[in-house]
């Protein structure tokens, strides 16, 4: 990212005639962003590898993106815009096809009264780059430096909302699953609401929203989705369009347009950006409207391993152990999306050769692996998970994966196969592992069903984990410690970090998640308190070494993952 000259499109050196203009690593090195012996190691590999020093900086993960960006702008006398914190002007973000703005890392953002263009790019002194600009948009520019993974999250963003709206009027196979775009149920007046529609949709799946909720107000429908476990607002629809992107939704699921004035839930496969997403559509009537949630479901494509999860060694440890009985139950508890089937997917991975046969039943199948045998329950058709549970058992397979224990013929059939010879595993909602116990016995299970079945209960969490471009590091006081039950926890001189909010992670400090785990082994003393209170049971079990949720997110905390303020969000003020 240093060059030798400036293309002739630059504006001449603010660092005055003659002077030398400041080197890029000089600029990061005197901001704080390197240090001195990573500006050293750096240099000594662009030696041996050549190319940029700031592509080896950020190959090696030295500095961010940003950073970077921040640098070269300065180290040419540019300005350096943020996108995604800019109102951007679509006269002028509309002057570049997707194709040359992507191949020229470029996208004019701005139009001056005097015609001049503001174009940001990633790298100023790319020639050729700026020529080809020149020719492609015939007006004179005027050029901003942004960071590439801005750059690119802001070219998906406005190309997407095209993509999302473009319809095809091809039939679509039956046996095929359509793109998002694809689904054109609805005449032409009905135009207006399926752009709108799909381009929620769209923007929601690629921000990984993992629900999106059409909230009816009195002047209109307001948009929530849920990202990374919290919801934001992200977008409106006009009071004019929500009946018919109601009614678009609803298609969608195959309900009954007509019908508002009961609840409906449906289902529909589709692909987007050439991977298979599931939509469960929850309608429900409200005071001002109806009311319609989309659950997305993502068939995951990666398999993760146990290692993978990034459970404590001694959690881990339990939970292997009791993955290697040859029979009995292993539950994983907590909320709706806490990420309780990823687990059991990473358990089947454990289990899963050529000496085991290997059943699930779900609803639906979020994961597709050769060698099991996946079924999944439609309930219009009669196959429900009590129903189609008992049928597998006749298979006599090894390990049966249950998606969820709802009622409780199912927790009795499931329990049963844990006494006869087969491992089951499969999930329940409860608030922590010592709770599930009492959940089991108010669905009727026999209590000592429970004490010799059960081989352990894993409960979990989803906390954001903290960008790692922006989180800022503190030193928690004394006072700060003790509310946090981190007294005598802390190293002397120990720091911990929190949310700050960049460009990066779109100004929220947190970007993604990561897992809290509660492995608790039923053996031992537990055995004996299967009909004791869940606080008894809970208080057994940390005797006994088990490691609690608040106690694995102080540890995620204390490794830099996430914030005290995250564990507690979703662990709550209570230690159980």
């Amino acid at each position: 990212m240093e060059a030798a000259s400036i293309p002739p499109s630059l504006p001449a050196d603010r660092h005055g005639h003659g002077q030398a203009r400041p080197q890029l690593g000089a600029l990061l090195l005197r901001d704080g962003v390197i240090s001195a012996e990573q500006l050293a190691a750096a240099l000594a590999q662009k030696e041996v590898e050549g190319g940029r020093l700031g592509e080896i900086l950020l190959r090696y993960n030295i500095a961010t993106a940003a950073a970077i960006a921040r640098a070269l702008a300065e180290q040419y006398g540019l300005e350096f815009v943020e996108l995604a914190r800019l109102e951007l002007d679509p006269s002028a973000t509309g002057l570049l096809p997707e194709n040359v703005a992507r191949r020229l890392s470029a996208l004019p953002i701005a139009i001056g009264e005097d015609g001049v263009v503001t174009v940001a790019v990633t790298d100023p002194t790319d020639v050729m780059a700026s020529d080809d600009l020149r020719l492609a948009l015939g007006l004179q520019i005027r050029f901003a430096v942004v960071s590439a993974s801005d750059l690119s999250r802001t070219l998906d963003r406005l190309f997407r909302a095209s993509l999302a709206v473009e319809m095809e009027a091809d039939v679509i196979p039956e046996d095929e699953e359509p793109e998002l775009e694809d689904i054109t149920e609805g005449d032409a007046a009905d135009a207006p609401a399926i752009k709108l529609a799909n381009q929620i949709i769209a923007n929601a799946i690629a921000e990984g929203a993992s629900d999106i909720h059409f909230e009816p107000q009195p002047s209109g429908m307001a948009v929530r989705a849920r990202i990374d476990g919290v919801m934001r607002h992200v977008g409106d629809v006009p009071a004019g369009l929500m009946a018919a992107v109601t009614s678009r939704l609803k298609i969608m699921g195959e309900l009954d347009i007509a019908d508002r004035r009961t609840a409906q839930d449906g289902r529909i496969s589709i692909r987007y950006d050439g991977h298979p997403v599931d939509l469960r559509i929850a309608v429900l009537p409200t005071t001002f409207g109806e009311n319609v949630v989309l659950r997305i479901l993502h068939r995951a494509s990666g398999r993760l391993g146990i290692p993978d999860l990034g459970m404590h060694p001694d959690a881990e440890a339990v939970l292997t152990r009791a993955l290697k009985q040859p029979y009995g139950a292993v539950l994983t508890v907590g909320p709706t999306g806490s990420g309780k089937t990823t687990t059991l997917y990473a358990a089947l991975e454990y289990l899963h050769d050529d000496e085991r046969s290997l059943a699930t039943i779900e609803d639906p199948v979020e994961n597709q692996i050769p060698g099991i045998t996946q079924v999944e329950v439609n309930v219009r058709a009669g196959l429900t998970f009590a129903s189609g549970l008992r049928t597998m058992l006749r298979s006599d397979p090894d390990v049966v994966l249950i998606g969820e224990v709802r009622d409780e013929e199912t927790a009795r059939i499931a329990i049963q196969a844990a006494m006869t010879g087969h491992l089951v595993l499969t999930t329940l909602h409860t608030h922590n592992a010592a709770a599930s116990i009492a959940r089991l016995r108010d669905m009727g299970v026999d209590q000592s069903l429970i004490a010799t079945s059960v081989n352990c209960i894993v409960a979990q969490r989803l906390a954001r984990r903290l960008c790692v471009h922006c989180r800022e590091a503190y030193f928690p006081t004394v006072a700060e410690q003790i509310a946090d039950g981190l007294n005598g926890v802390l190293e002397e001189g120990e720091y911990l970090f929190r949310a700050k909010g960049c460009v990066e992670c779109t100004d929220t400090g947190y970007s993604g998640r990561v897992a809290l785990y509660e492995v608790m082994p039923i053996s031992g003393r537990i055995r004996h308190l299967i009909e004791a209170s869940t606080e008894e049971i809970f208080a057994a079990a940390v005797d006994g070494g088990m490691i609690t949720l608040r106690d694995d997110g102080i540890r995620l905390c204390r490794a830099g993952t996430t914030s005290l303020e995250e564990v507690h969000r979703v662990t709550g003020d209570r230690l159980m």
